[in-house]
């Protein structure tokens, strides 16, 4: 990892490596590092606070992960900071050639990032571990473990991105059909799922039941290799390294994306486009789950998730596009320009800093200052003062344009 200091222009994406901004791609990665950022708050317990209040149960669903079937916006945020790695990869190689970089340096810094950001995903979920804790599904790692197969997919024709998209999709779908699906006698206590768990399947779909699946007995051998505290036997989120593959999916729908967005078209063409290909991509995504075929589950990240989530994002980063490319309008942007001009440094910020922070409220402030409107809304508040001190450190750095890139 290294820092630079850059010119004004080069400010809020040059982090991810490209010139010639598209405002709304930066927006767009600066909305989705503060949405992680804000998890600070804890919003997702105000439902548990106020049960009796619509809005607050209405938050508290988008702010946490759905237990396994279903999207909430707090799950979009993954999908989306990995589209945006795709997205600004079209720009990033445009940019590198422009300098009249090689192939091969091209390439052997894609592979030093790759390699940087599954280590720093490790590094960071081994926090407060007696020893490395090797997993593999932190967001950093999965998109580092797909990276260098996107990277050069980056230089093949829109043909074969689709075709490679569809092969990902088909045949993760395909593996996983094809696993044999856990038989009514199948331990679930065994595996951290209760049994009669209300999410679980019957019928071909429990080919994707929680930790019964073929991601969670790869898991079983492959993080069984690394030296750990005790077996793994399985994760109790339903996370799995193998998602890694759809994941690069996912950002394949941001390389395609990125792309449309370097034409030539005018931009209420290439509005429609996006608008079109978000539509496409949910309306496939239910289709596949309406048919019984493949779930939209983001734990186990599912070929019908990542067409979903994908296309919900797509109908985001629309809506960014056709306010600030299309109207014009990017004043109000700031704000989020300077989260997302240093989005690894806040993704490093949200894993290490925040219990610092929250300590160092209490120890100066007392708990008394932020229960001013009662216990439910102290840990909010609290967070909230998180937050704004996160920001104006990202402040500073972006004044002084400084940013931390892989």
């Amino acid at each position: 990892m290294r820092y630079s200091a850059a010119s004004a222009q080069q400010l809020a994406g040059e982090e991810a490596g490209f010139k010639g901004r598209v405002h709304s791609l930066d927006a767009f990665r600066g909305t989705v590092m503060t949405l992680m950022l804000a998890e600070v708050m804890h919003l997702s317990s105000m439902g548990r606070a106020f049960p009796e209040s619509a809005f607050w149960k209405w938050v508290s669903f988008h702010t946490s992960h759905v237990p396994w079937q279903g999207c909430s916006l707090h799950d979009l945020i993954q999908p989306g900071f990995s589209f945006l790695v795709g997205a600004a990869l079209p720009f990033s190689i445009a940019s590198r050639k422009a300098r009249g970089q090689s192939f091969g340096r091209m390439l052997a810094h894609a592979a030093w990032r790759a390699l940087v950001l599954i280590f720093l995903g490790i590094f960071l979920r081994s926090l407060g571990k007696p020893q490395t804790n090797f997993t593999f599904e932190d967001t950093l790692t999965q998109i580092g473990l797909g990276y260098l197969f996107l990277f050069l997919l980056g230089f093949a024709s829109a043909r074969v991105q689709v075709a490679a998209l569809a092969a990902i999709l088909v045949g993760y779908w395909a593996a996983f059909a094809l696993y044999p699906a856990p038989g009514p006698s199948f331990d679930y206590p065994s595996v951290g799922v209760p049994q009669g768990w209300e999410h679980l399947y019957t019928g071909f779909q429990s080919h994707w039941n929680k930790n019964s699946n073929l991601a969670w007995a790869f898991d079983v051998w492959f993080l069984n290799l690394f030296p750990r505290e005790k077996p793994f036997l399985f994760n109790g989120g339903g996370y799995a390294t193998l998602s890694f593959i759809p994941t690069l999916g996912t950002m394949l729908l941001g390389l395609l994306a990125g792309e449309w967005l370097r034409t030539n078209r005018t931009e209420a063409a290439k509005l429609r486009g996006l608008l079109i290909a978000g539509a496409a991509c949910v309306a496939a995504g239910l289709l596949w789950q309406a048919s019984g075929l493949c779930p939209i589950v983001k734990r186990i990240w599912t070929p019908a998730f990542t067409l979903y989530s994908g296309g919900l994002v797509l109908l985001m980063l629309s809506g960014f596009y056709a306010l600030i490319e299309w109207k014009g309008r990017k004043s109000w942007t700031f704000p989020l320009m300077v989260v997302g001009a240093n989005s690894i440094t806040a993704y490093i910020m949200s894993w290490t800093m925040e219990s610092f922070f929250l300590q160092a409220l209490d120890r100066h402030l007392g708990t008394a200052f932020f229960g001013v409107f009662g216990p439910e809304y102290e840990r909010l508040l609290k967070g909230f003062a998180v937050l704004l001190i996160f920001w104006s450190i990202l402040l500073w750095m972006y004044r002084r344009k400084i940013f931390l890139r892989i």
